[in-house]
């Protein structure tokens, strides 16, 4: 395949991730020309992407696909795309509440959102799943100030807050139906608040839920376990066969040793996070609320208030989260979610992907490369159910 031999893009971190941003009007619009071209940009497959953008890890092999959104409701509409690392995939059957912390700031950057004169909130809409967020950041002057004194846990120093609220949405909250169910032998809470998520007591996978994600990635009896608790529970969940796919994502839990509500681990799929994704805190904070969920006899909840303090391996995510329960105590809702991220721009300037090879393409053969949307419950384009 062939593209363009130069692309304008923008490098930031987002959250506790990093990726290209583009604006959708620089690729080209048939995604399969599309994903081959930022396979080439982003180094892959090669697992040190030495020759692109990517970080060597899934984490920093990430793309925002920015545009001026349609609908009345939304300014921007964001595409994320999971570039594989050593495989040549491209993947947007998930969403990335991390990434999404650049898009609105991106937006203004690139003139689609005109700027406020102290902040400014963009609504996104999410083309992965068709849900919405609302992205408030400062905009002193007309123009976005990146600095500020917010933390976020396993990052260095400090940034300008961006504040993500999710509407509420209506679909379940508990994907099966139920409060608790029994996946592939394991006792599970199956919840999505933005994210597809299956909570697990970290014991009851022969772990403690306290270890390093290198020490559990390293561990092929729970690879297998982990293997076989995602794919009954996609089926389950409504996803389908989920071999393939990067959801749901699987949040081990144990007690709180730093003063939060509960320590987590999470695999995407199949490596453990370094700390946690925005949308599945939001999914795991929505769980532990439930009452008779796996976390009830896991979780120290706050006496007060909305905020809820997750645990991860390196530090803590703040996640603000209300779980309805009076409506229908059989059908819980999250009304409101919100969460503070950081994001920060890198660089901007023009990325030079590597040459397409004369002698094999560097596109992914049939099934390698998912760009259409994931038949998920929730509308006939791909959306569903925060």
């Amino acid at each position: 395949m062939t593209g363009p031999t130069e692309v304008r893009c923008m490098l930031m971190r987002g959250g506790t991730s990093k990726g290209a941003y583009f604006l959708a009007g620089d690729l080209p619009g048939d995604p399969a020309r599309r994903d081959d071209l930022l396979l080439r940009i982003m180094g892959s497959p090669d697992p040190r992407q030495i020759d692109g953008l990517g970080g060597a890890h899934p984490l920093t092999s990430k793309v925002a696909v920015v545009s001026a959104s349609a609908e009345p409701d939304a300014n921007v509409d964001y595409l994320f795309l999971q570039v594989g690392v050593d495989q040549p995939e491209v993947s947007r059957r998930q969403n990335c509440g991390n990434i999404l912390a650049g898009v609105g700031p991106f937006a203004v950057e690139r003139g689609l959102v005109a700027p406020g004169e102290s902040e400014t909130a963009v609504r996104i809409r999410m083309l992965n799943t068709g849900e919405s967020a609302v992205a408030t950041f400062p905009t002193p002057g007309g123009r976005v100030d990146y600095t500020g004194d917010a933390e976020i846990s396993g990052l260095p120093g400090t940034a300008a807050s961006v504040v993500i609220a999710f509407p509420a949405a209506g679909a379940a909250l508990l994907p099966t139906g139920r409060v608790r169910d029994t996946v592939a032998g394991t006792e599970v809470t199956c919840v999505d608040n933005g994210m597809p998520t299956v909570l697990i007591p970290a014991t009851a996978l022969g772990v403690t839920g306290y270890e390093a994600p290198e020490d559990l990635e390293e561990n092929p009896v729970l690879a297998d376990r982990l293997r076989e608790i995602r794919l009954a529970a996609g089926k389950s969940m409504g996803l389908g066969d989920v071999e393939s796919a990067t959801v749901p994502k699987l949040t081990l839990l144990a007690p709180p040793r730093s003063g939060g509500a509960v320590t987590t681990r999470t695999f995407i799929p199949v490596r453990c996070h370094t700390s946690i994704g925005v949308l599945g805190a939001a999914s795991v904070a929505a769980g532990l609320r439930v009452p008779g969920g796996v976390a009830e006899a896991i979780a120290e909840l706050p006496e007060h208030g909305d905020r809820i303090r997750l645990e991860h391996p390196t530090g803590f995510l703040d996640i603000d989260v209300d779980v309805d329960t009076r409506t229908d105590p059989e059908a819980p809702a999250a009304p409101r979610t919100a969460v503070v991220r950081t994001a920060r721009k890198i660089f901007d300037g023009t990325a030079f992907p590597r040459p397409a090879s004369p002698r094999r393409s560097a596109a992914p053969g049939p099934g390698r490369t998912l760009t259409a949307p994931a038949q998920l419950p929730g509308g006939n384009d791909g959306s569903a159910p925060r």
